[in-house]
């Protein structure tokens, strides 16, 4: 397996970091915990770029709270919560991000379609269409229970350190990942575990964490499509509930709770 090393110069370079800066600009969200605003961003881009190359460089970049705000879940009463980044935070996760995507990419199981690029949520139904007109009607349709606010990080960051070895990246994933919310009252809470939903880098660690899954089951001959942490198992009856009992202990070894 090959390691990657000397990333954190990549991903702190200036010409790197305003790529990802006008990205974030491009996508005018929402303020974090500073106030801070994609406008005021613009208007002194070069400044803050230069400055979190430094900080980043010199190691001493610490990410902000996230601010947590819940929004409607679709096809329920219930909300979810929303992690929103400091636009700086922002920044910086699309920085390595840019970096890091490539490497896990190359590697990620070919029915999964959630959150990468090039993939989308129409092609993971084209996937299932497909199956079914091939006979394989027994569906087993399983997602996880707070997927993104319940991954083990000390777990993560050993899935994320079978590939990189540059030290820096994996202490700021360490500072990242605690980073704590604070919510409408303006309470600060820590996060154990789990990724932010709403980080922009949440995502591709999501997909990462889950991707042993992945090939586990198409190992069997199992046919898994998976759109983030919702997942779809099509085979017979007796190869669904073997394929189904596999997945349910492979969650339990991972930390996670099924949906």
């Amino acid at each position: 397996m090959k390691f990657f090393t000397h990333l954190q110069r990549h991903s702190a370079n200036e010409k790197h970091l305003l790529m990802a800066a006008w990205s974030v600009i491009g996508k005018d969200g929402a303020a974090g915990v500073d106030g801070q605003s994609c406008a005021l961003l613009e208007a002194h881009v070069n400044q803050t770029v230069a400055e979190l190359s430094r900080l980043l460089q010199t190691e001493r970049y610490a990410p902000r709270p996230v601010k947590r705000v819940w929004i409607d879940k679709l096809g329920s009463n219930e909300k979810r919560p929303l992690g929103i980044p400091t636009v700086r935070d922002r920044v910086v996760q699309t920085a390595l991000t840019y970096v890091l995507e490539p490497i896990f990419e190359r590697d990620f199981a070919e029915h999964s379609y959630g959150f990468r690029p090039g993939r989308n949520a129409q092609q993971a139904i084209a996937r299932v269409e497909t199956l079914l007109a091939q006979g394989q009607v027994w569906v087993v349709d399983a997602d996880l229970k707070g997927y993104f606010d319940s991954i083990p990080q000390d777990k993560l960051l050993a899935a994320v350190e079978k590939k990189i070895a540059d030290g820096r990246i994996l202490r700021w994933l360490e500072k990242y990942l605690p980073q704590g919310v604070l919510d409408s009252a303006r309470d600060w809470q820590p996060t154990a575990q789990g990724t932010p939903q709403g980080a922009v880098i949440s995502p591709l660690l999501a997909n990462l964490y889950l991707d042993p899954l992945d090939h586990l089951m198409a190992s069997q001959g199992v046919e898994m499509i998976r759109y983030a942490d919702d997942f779809i198992l099509c085979r017979s009856e007796v190869e669904a509930k073997v394929a189904l009992a596999e997945v349910a202990e492979w969650v339990k070894e991972a930390g996670l709770t099924p949906g």
